[in-house]
């Protein structure tokens, strides 16, 4: 019985993979939803999985871009609002 997986395969690159899309994804809601927490959180994984080397580099970089989107969204609303936060 082994509990450490096989030397010749790597599962730290799957990890990072999820974290590119989970980037990506948690970027994109955020431009409509709560870009308070999920522009932020889009930009942490989307580091950490660039940082890790992922194979999908292209959704990390898009989850980089849409977190900072939605950080500037954020600052968008909240000037025209003229409060610390925005609603509808």
């Amino acid at each position: 019985m082994h509990l450490t997986a096989p030397a010749g395969r790597r599962t730290g690159i799957h990890d990072t993979d999820g974290m590119a899309v989970a980037s990506f994804v948690l970027g994109l809601l955020g431009l409509l939803v709560l870009n308070v927490f999920l522009g932020p959180t889009a930009i942490v994984l989307a580091s950490l999985a660039l940082w890790r080397g992922t194979h999908r580099r292209g959704r990390a970089l898009l989850g980089l871009g849409l977190g900072i989107a939605d950080l500037l969204v954020l600052v968008a609303f909240m000037q025209a609002d003229g409060t610390m936060s925005w609603s509808l």
